[in-house]
This record gives C-alpha cells, structure tokens and sequence, in this order.
C-alpha cells in the first residue's frame, strides 16, 4: 500500500503510477531531501516532538541510506511516486516504525519546496564560478588586444574604429550584470520554507529557524501559503539563465560571422570545430552554432515555467511537479555550453591585421572628420552634410576619405585644412576617445584593472 493510501480502497493502476511518478527526474534531490531530512529530524528530538533517541537514529540511518545512494547500492521504486516517498521508505523498512515518525510536522508540498531552494543554491554557486572564468578569459583576451583596431559596427555596416579589447570588454559588463543577477535569485531562493506543511503549517511546536541554521538559510518564509505554492524563485533563476544564454549566444553569432571567409577576423582553434561529410575545406564553428541553438531550449523551459504556474489557484497543485525538469535542464544546459564557450573563445585566433584593413574600409572615419570640422567653428548638422558630401564623392570615384587631396576636401568645404588627415586616422579615431566608456586605450587599461579587482572580490 502507499505511503497515503489509507482511504483507497483498491491500488492505482499502473499506468497512473507511470504517469504520476517523478523519480525518475527528482531522484537527483536526494542529497538535499536526505540533508534536509536529517535537518527536520534532528529538529523534531531537540523540541520532544519525537523521543530523542529515535531522532538520532533516523539521522543515522539517513546517512547510510545517502552513502549507499553515492556508492549506487540503492535502486529506486516507480511505484514510491518520488523521491521523497522513495528515501522514507527505504528509511521504514531498515528501522521499522521509528522511521514512520520523520514525516510528523511536514508534508511533500513543503518538502520538495525545500528540495528544490537547496539545489537551486548550490547550482547557482557553481554557474557563478563557470562564469567567473569565463569573464576573466574575456579580460586576459582583452588586454592582449588594447591596440588592436578592428570596425565597430551597427546595423551589421562598418561605423566607427574601436579596438578588440572594447568590443569584447562590452560582454564582461553584460556577464558582470548576469553574475549579479543570480547573486540576486541566491538572495530571494535562500528562505526556507519547510514547517508550512501542506499549506496551513502544523501544530506541532516547530522550530524553524534551527532547521534554516542547520540547512545555511538566512531566512524563513513568513506564509505557509506562499511557501509551498509559488516557484517565482525557479522562474527568476532560468529568466537569469535565459539572459545568460542569450549573451553567450551573441557573442557566439559574431564568432561565425568573424570565422567566415568574408570575415576572417578570427579562426576557431580546431579543437572547437568540426568539418564536412562531403566537403573537405570546410571548418564549421558548430560549438558556437550549438551554443546558439541551445539558447533555445533555455527560453523554452522559461515559457514552460511561466505556463505551468500562470492559472494555479492557492496552493500546492500536481501542476508544480513540472518545475524540476525545466530547473534542470536550464542548469545542465548552462553548465554545459559555459565551459565550451570559455575554451573556443580562450584558444581562438585574433587575425588583427585583417580587423585593421576591414576598418581602412567602410568610411569609418567618417564621424571624426564632422567632429574636425565641428571643432574648427562649423555646426554639427552643416558638418554632417558636408561629410556625407564628401562621402558620396568618395563612392563615386572609387576611393575613401585618407586618400582625398586637400584640393577635393576645399573643392566642398574651405574649412579644411592639412590637420584633419591626422584627425581621420584610425588610430587617432581611437585615442582620441578618451572618455569614461570609451575605446581609447588608456581607458581600456584601466578598465582591465577595475576588472581585475571585481574578480577578486566575487
């Protein structure tokens, strides 16, 4: 008979046992449903809930059945339904009916709420040293490339000269937003919700907050209610992971843009690429292709959360039970495409000298030849035109805007004058935008140390 099948009077059929079971997923909490049941039970001998002794027993016998679980000497039961009833009854047939008292005072509902906020901790650490790394690559990449000028681009056209080292310093801030943003979802995850039952606690003289001591939660959730019944915690770690993904997956759209022929910017270390079935040049950036593709599945398990606990009236529904596997395949995801993202970026190729010749192109100089003209007395909008002039000249006669002579700029604007070659230069585009923010580098320099610091104070 089941664990709650009292009232029944015959056994469920066992395609609702198929169709009703979790184990099969959930069964990766059993360190925290073991850890956390280990917690209740020494709560419940410490407050006389149950005799003293027999709390200790189930504490050690709690540890064996773990140690079994690790050493894969334990085989789990369909028919148990999850992992919860699963541990419990592993637990009853090795002591019998004392391990009939570790439910008293809690039920699954606050349990795998439990279960869930103490795996959600431990895998946000874990991504958070991932992507430390993977920002501290980005920033050794960086100040190997603080002279290295390659085009800016919007709208995919060339605009304006920046260097590597800025470009690829604009994600570290984008994956220095997505580390805070899970040190924020480890904030709000980091209150324990066991002792709110099954949805209007219990009457038994708990103490919650020696569970939350024991279990290194800060705090305690204050309605049994809300701390059984809401999984916002689960929908803001994978909306993180979804912002996560969908920065790898950027800068993963600009490494195959950059491998291509018509780029060659960088060339992906063999390691990190595949080849043809038929066609034997080719040397294709799948990882980072997979990387983008897999931000999809992320983004899906996020939408999945958000449908599953749109309609749920208060408080604990079956419904909920689809929490996990979206939690975990959000996490393995992650956990999987961080590393591989971090070596194919660590071990690629930068092809400088063909970002300095894609930047020669373009007219990219072109905003700092206005701005010479701005600073010699002339209006923005009236220097944007002459500009453009100037431009649309060069299109016509097959040249770019180094290589006008003096006559040519004059022949449009009298304002010109020999300095404005060195203003036009792609170099000095570069340092000349020295403002907080900017690509020059001497404040790129700085913003490599700055860096540095935050990664020692995470």
């Amino acid at each position: 008979m089941k664990l709650w099948g009292g009232r029944f009077t015959k056994s469920t059929d066992s395609f609702t046992d198929h169709f009703h079971s979790s184990i099969s997923f959930d069964q990766r909490l059993y360190q925290e449903d073991i850890t956390g049941s280990i917690a209740h039970a020494a709560m419940l001998g410490k407050q006389g809930i149950i005799a003293k002794e027999d709390a200790e027993l189930i504490q050690k016998t709690l540890k064996e059945i773990l140690a079994d679980m690790e050493a894969g000497k334990v085989t789990f039961d369909e028919k148990a339904e999850d992992i919860h009833m699963n541990i419990e009854t592993i637990l009853i047939e090795r002591i019998g009916d004392v391990g009939k008292r570790l439910h008293t005072g809690r039920s699954r509902n606050d349990q795998v709420a439990l279960d869930i906020r103490m795996y959600i901790k431990t895998e946000i650490k874990e991504i958070q040293s991932l992507l430390k790394n993977t920002m501290m690559v980005f920033n050794q990449i960086a100040s190997e490339n603080v002279e290295t000028i390659m085009p800016g681009y919007t709208h995919l056209q060339r605009a304006q000269p920046i260097t590597f080292a800025h470009h690829i310093l604009a994600y570290v801030e984008m994956f220095k937003r997505d580390y805070e943003r899970l040190t924020d979802t480890y904030k709000r995850t980091n209150c324990m919700p066991l002792g709110s039952g099954a949805l209007a606690s219990t009457t038994y003289p708990l103490d919650r907050e020696f569970v939350a001591e024991q279990l290194g939660f800060d705090s305690i959730t204050l309605n049994s209610m809300d701390g059984v019944s809401d999984r916002d915690f689960c929908i803001e770690l994978v909306s993180t992971l979804s912002i996560l993904m969908m920065h790898l997956s950027r800068f993963c759209e600009e490494i195959i843009l950059w491998s291509s022929h018509e780029f060659r910017f960088i060339e992906l270390d063999d390691a990190y690429s595949t080849g043809s079935s038929i066609m034997p040049q080719k040397k294709n950036p799948d990882m980072a292709e997979l990387i983008r593709g897999k931000t999809g599945r992320v983004y899906g398990n996020l939408m999945g959360l958000f449908t599953m606990m749109k309609g749920l009236p208060l408080a604990y529904n079956k419904d909920m039970q689809e929490d996990k596997e979206a939690v975990f395949s959000a996490v393995d995801t992650i956990k999987m495409c961080l590393p591989v993202f971090t070596a194919m970026i660590e071990t690629m190729t930068v092809h400088q000298q063909t970002m300095y010749h894609a930047t020669k192109g373009g007219f990219t100089n072109a905003t700092d030849a206005a701005d010479w003209l701005v600073k010699n007395g002339v209006p923005f909008r009236d220097a944007h035109a002459i500009i453009g002039q100037l431009v649309l000249y060069c299109i016509n006669h097959n040249t770019n805007l180094d290589d006008l002579t003096l006559q040519e700029y004059q022949a449009i604007s009298p304002v010109f004058n020999e300095t404005v070659y060195d203003a036009i230069r792609v170099e000095k585009c570069v340092a000349a935008r020295n403002v907080k923010g900017g690509p020059s580098q001497e404040y790129i320099k700085k913003l490599i140390a700055v860096n540095d610091d935050y990664f020692k104070m995470i």
